[in-house]
């Protein structure tokens, strides 16, 4: 298993994003359209990872992007997680922990103050995994899906 920085546009990068796509409307009915310029993620405001098999296919993916206090509820210093995933065949490795503390570790270094990130109600394994990575449920919510009723926010200090 190799995890590796790659550019948000990278084609695996948006070969996985169409997967989680589909996967949110099985979920939900629709995808994600929170607006994402790949700009976002990259170093040192931001940080997109892929995790390959030892054949080099593409198994798991996350990122994460800088956010500042404004109109949408983020904190000076926020770090938000986006695009979490992991192709079905993969899970129950353990990927996710692996990508996620790695983001975590990429955000500190940058000087982000606390990870941030919004997921829906439907998708109870990735809320596991949150919180029993000591994330914790963050009120008032914030993101693009803050208003709706289904949208779950979470937040880890990275101090």
């Amino acid at each position: 298993m190799e995890i590796v920085p790659v550019a948000y546009d990278h084609p695996d990068a948006v070969k996985l994003s169409e997967q989680v796509q589909l996967e949110y409307v099985e979920r939900y009915g629709g995808g994600d359209d929170t607006p994402l310029d790949p700009a976002q993620f990259a170093p040192p405001r931001g940080l997109y990872l892929i995790a390959y098999d030892a054949g080099g296919t593409p198994l798991a993916t996350g990122g994460w992007r800088a956010m500042e206090r404004g109109a949408e509820g983020y904190a000076d210093g926020d770090a938000e997680l986006k695009r979490m995933y992991v192709v079905p065949r993969a899970r129950g490795r353990g990927l996710a922990r692996l990508i996620l503390a790695r983001l975590e570790d990429s955000a500190r270094a940058a000087g982000r103050i606390r990870m941030v990130l919004e997921t829906g109600d439907k998708q109870p394994e990735a809320m596991t995994l949150y919180l029993s990575s000591g994330y914790a449920p963050v009120v008032p919510k914030f993101g693009h899906y803050r208003a709706y009723d289904s949208s779950r926010c979470f937040g880890k200090p990275l101090g």
